[in-house]
């Protein structure tokens, strides 16, 4: 019975949109032998919420409560001012901060079940910053430098001395906050295993790695066809810099039928191709089943109730994607309805209108 309970709780932790676990072995050691581990993630705090920092994220964290660990949202308000996010401005940064709080309880986040933490506090305590410099004191520039794709950035663009403190900090985070599973995206990779490669020099054990899917950019299928790189991941993904590339967890129906529509999605493709993503990572994990509803003539109603079954269907030409891309917006505007019901009023409205009228820089 024992045995059934922990293969369940790893069943839960896999789920997607978890893509790898380092180690699967680590994280089964870990299960058995503490009742309730620590999972964290982080947020650097810059611009609107989309599918993959709303909607995905909250159906990850649904699973490690139900796996029985105790989740960290850690706001990483720092991390975007160093970033220089938003324009640098931190009183804005934080209010994004609050924003993304209101933005995850609306996509399903229990926010009573989870541990609500800022970089802003943390940086306050000089154990903090002890352990940062403890880390970098075992990190090479060059080091510090190959890891800029965690900010988003290229290594060309690593300029200034305060961008080699972020992945510093980073690597220092799990440590500082208890954590026993980094449960991060694909581009937080370089942090996640310079925490692991460090572990044991600053006198702790090694963490263990959960690393989700990076959802891929409506625009963006090209350039990951047949790519399973990290690199093409992060290339290709949701951008709220790029707002064509997403859907907002704001965007009307009409304003989801206009970038669906536009969405790379060729016939027969399933690698790299976008709307196969939503419903692979978003749309089969909050729905049981979806009809695609069809005329007669192109065979009727298609009932889909796995991803398997998606995907086959699709890869032989049984699905056109205009009848997919026609459910899919039917399936992300009941999604999404509820959310954009949730920032209607009270404060929720007054920090999206404040997020929504800042100018996002990257």
């Amino acid at each position: 019975m024992v045995n059934m309970d922990l293969e369940k709780r790893l069943e839960l932790i896999k789920a997607p949109p978890t893509e790898e676990i380092i180690t699967e072995q680590d994280l089964r050691e870990l299960l058995e032998t503490k009742k309730r581990p620590i999972a964290y993630d982080g947020f650097e705090t810059s611009g609107l919420l989309h599918l993959g920092s709303g909607v995905l994220r909250a159906i990850k964290i649904k699973d490690m409560l139900e796996a029985r660990c105790d989740f960290i949202l850690w706001i990483a308000d720092w991390f975007a001012y160093i970033n220089n996010k938003m324009g640098g401005d931190l009183k804005l940064i934080k209010k994004t901060g609050e924003y993304y709080i209101e933005g995850w309880k609306a996509c399903g986040v229990d926010v009573n079940k989870v541990k609500i933490l800022w970089t802003s506090d943390a940086v306050k305590d000089p154990e903090y910053w002890k352990g940062v410099i403890d880390v970098a004191k075992n990190v090479t520039v060059k080091r510090a430098i190959r890891a800029s794709p965690i900010m988003g950035r290229e290594e060309a663009e690593m300029k200034y001395t305060a961008q080699l403190l972020y992945p510093v900090m980073q690597a220092w985070d799990p440590f500082y906050l208890g954590a026993d599973i980094l449960q991060l995206g694909m581009d937080q990779r370089h942090a996640t295993m310079l925490s692991r490669e460090l572990a044991e020099k600053l006198g702790f054990t090694k963490r263990v790695c959960v690393h989700h899917h990076l959802l891929a950019g409506l625009l963006a299928g090209k350039g990951r066809m047949g790519k399973d790189d990290i690199d093409s991941q992060i290339e290709g993904k949701m951008s709220k810099s790029k707002p064509d590339t997403a859907i907002f967890i704001h965007d009307s129906k009409e304003e989801i039928k206009r970038k669906i529509m536009n969405a790379y999605c060729p016939e027969k493709v399933v690698e790299g191709n976008p709307i196969i993503e939503i419903w692979r990572y978003i749309i089969l994990r909050k729905f049981e089943a979806r009809t695609i509803k069809r005329p007669q003539k192109f065979g009727g109603d298609l009932q889909i109730e796995s991803y398997e079954q998606l995907e086959k269907v699709y890869r032989e030409g049984g699905l056109h994607p205009l009848d997919l891309k026609n459910e899919t917006v039917e399936a992300l505007d009941e999604i999404l309805e509820p959310i954009r019901r949730h920032f209607e009023k009270g404060k929720a409205k007054e920090l999206y209108e404040v997020v929504k009228n800042a100018r996002v820089t990257r």
